[in-house]
């Protein structure tokens, strides 16, 4: 991982570690990718067998796929670690 990308997620975990009162905790996801079954089934597969509900949306053009992702993580780290499982599917934006 990179230098930015590490800060960003050092970040993320102290923000998430100071506003969440209780874990574990609801999050959302939301993640846009190019329309391909095979992405939108490599981040459904990302979040197998966690109990999350994903919702698809196309954009106008279709050319873009958004997922968002509402699932029960356990803390922090466990968020962070999803992000990242999720960061090689080509093309991806987190949101």
């Amino acid at each position: 991982m990179d230098q930015k990308s590490e800060e960003f997620y050092d970040r993320l975990r102290d923000e998430l570690n100071n506003t969440t009162e209780k874990w574990p905790t609801e999050y959302l996801y939301k993640f846009i990718v190019p329309t391909s079954r095979d992405k939108i089934e490599a981040v459904e597969t990302a979040f197998n067998g966690m109990g999350a509900v994903i919702e698809t949306t196309k954009s106008k053009t279709g050319k873009y796929t958004s997922l968002s992702v509402n699932v029960v993580m356990p803390d922090a780290q466990s968020i962070i670690d999803q992000y990242l499982k999720v960061s090689t599917i080509d093309g991806i934006v987190s949101l």
